[in-house]
């Protein structure tokens, strides 16, 4: 048994508790984890407000701040494999995936090292002959991270490589299932050489970790991704301290195949949507909505594909789906499965549990044809579940795929490219991806609206997501400032 800890302030500490963290390919504890409650949620804040206020953070230049940012994503890079096999075994991703995952991290960090001292104010051109007016970007100060478990080192680097960048401090709380990952990347933060207490990581539970540092005063942002009920709650925590949130959240995205698609690319790429990560991916492409001609066609071609997938034990590298993170993850998948099935929906392939140890579910397709009410459509599954329909024309397919509260992700499949123009303004998402699907990159910022969240992570937008804007007003005549109370 691995024994990990917190982070706090530039030093490895005991929690008030321990967890033990079971490895989802066998049920069996691997490592025990420390649990944060309030006195260690209000030491890594602290910690992180004086860090945020000292000289050696405060007065560090922009430029400063992105070598220190490049030289994390060094030392990323150069543990990527140790942090894949980490994040294998605490979360049962398979190995293939966190080593390309894990290996493009870095570039998030470098992308972020290089944005920080290109993050500019403007100047104004103010109504007033005497004055000049310039804007400042400054940081808005500690910012609490809460990340889920799935692609965490991802999840959080969208979070952490921003803030600092544009100099602000962070709390992030993993999550308290597979949170090794995250702990582990703390010892290479601690190698970095950034000031203590510039980031601190936590892991713990709801109410005594994530409740207490989303409400506490010295939060100015809150930066959260995971579920809507989740977020319904740290929305209300903030009314507490008023810190702003952004919010990524769950996805029910749509996958739209026309009858003119490449049809080998379009299933290969369905394949990776949703059956890629085990499905625990809150951009899963979980709806096929595919045009009648070909539905078919398109699902017999499908259904082999996912019934030749090979399920094994995650770090072998001959595994292409390992197994869902956690039982309550199958527990969800099973019980919403069947009541689709009782609504109606019909069960083209998987919708069990196989019968060896662990948490391991079969890939399943659910088609929903003859059931457009079942529960499969609008709930997600976090899980290898997809879910059918058929459309025949364009109006159908655009009214189906803005049939949900989500608004995530979406993909589109067509060779005609006014067609694929119309469909990208009708689709009520944050992502559009046309002939692809699940494509990222450092530059290009995600999210959504809806159930599915606001704010954008990503890209220039989310480092401008962690400053405040400042005006200054300088006079510059020489003449002295009239008395108000003299008419003239």
């Amino acid at each position: 048994m691995q024994d990990y800890q917190l982070y706090i302030d530039g030093a490895f500490v005991e929690g008030a508790a321990r967890f033990d963290s079971l490895d989802p390919s066998t049920g069996a504890p691997w490592a025990t984890m420390p649990e944060a409650r309030t006195a260690e949620v209000n030491a890594a804040v602290e910690a992180a407000h004086r860090a945020f206020l000292s000289p050696e953070w405060a007065g560090m230049t922009a430029s400063a701040r992105g070598k220190l940012l490049h030289r994390l994503a060094d030392l990323l890079a150069e543990n990527a494999p140790r942090l894949a096999e980490i994040e294998t075994r605490d979360t049962g991703k398979i190995i293939r995936e966190t080593r390309a995952q894990i290996a493009y991290v870095a570039e998030y960090y470098r992308y972020y090292a290089g944005l920080a001292d290109k993050i500019e104010g403007a100047h104004l051109p103010i109504d007033k002959p005497d004055m000049e007016v310039w804007l400042r970007r400054e940081p808005v100060g500690v910012v609490a991270a809460v990340v889920p478990w799935n692609s965490q080192l991802f999840l959080s680097a969208v979070k952490i490589g921003p803030a600092l960048a544009a100099g602000c401090t962070v709390v992030l709380k993993a999550s308290e299932e597979g949170p090794a990952p995250m702990l582990e990347f703390a010892r290479i933060f601690d190698l970095a050489g950034f000031p203590k207490g510039v980031l601190n990581i936590l892991t713990g539970f709801g109410a005594e970790c994530g409740s207490v540092l989303t409400q506490h005063p010295k939060v100015a942002h809150v930066a959260f991704t995971g579920g809507p009920q989740t977020a319904r709650h740290i929305v209300r925590n903030t009314a507490e301290n008023l810190a702003s949130v952004s919010l990524e959240l769950g996805g029910k995205s749509p996958f739209i195949v026309f009858e003119d698609a490449d049809l080998d690319s379009a299933v290969n790429a369905q394949v990776a949507g949703i059956f890629a990560a085990t499905g625990q991916s809150c951009v899963a492409g979980s709806r096929l909505l595919v045009q009648n001609s070909i539905r078919a066609e398109f699902l017999d071609r499908l259904r082999r594909k996912a019934e030749a997938i090979v399920l094994g034990a995650p770090g072998d590298m001959t595994t292409e789906i390992g197994p869902l993170c956690s039982a309550r993850q199958r527990q969800h998948a099973e019980a919403l499965i069947a009541r689709s099935v009782a609504q109606g929906a019909q069960l083209v392939t998987g919708g069990k549990a196989p019968a060896r140890d662990g948490f391991y579910f079969e890939p399943t397709i659910l088609d929903c044809t003859e059931a457009p009410g079942a529960d499969c459509l609008t709930t997600e599954f976090f899980g290898p579940v997809l879910s059918v329909q058929g459309f025949d024309t364009e109006a159908e397919a655009i009214r189906l795929a803005n049939d949900t509260e989500f608004g995530l992700a979406s993909g589109v499949f067509t060779r005609d490219l006014t067609r694929a123009h119309r469909m990208i303004r009708a689709i009520r998402a944050g992502i559009v991806w046309v002939n692809t699907y699940r494509a990222v990159s450092p530059m290009a910022p995600f999210g959504g609206h809806g159930l599915s969240g606001h704010g954008r992570e990503g890209g220039l937008q989310a480092a401008l997501d962690y400053t405040t804007v400042k005006t200054v007003w300088l006079r510059v005549s020489d003449d002295p400032i009239p008395d108000p109370f003299v008419m003239r």
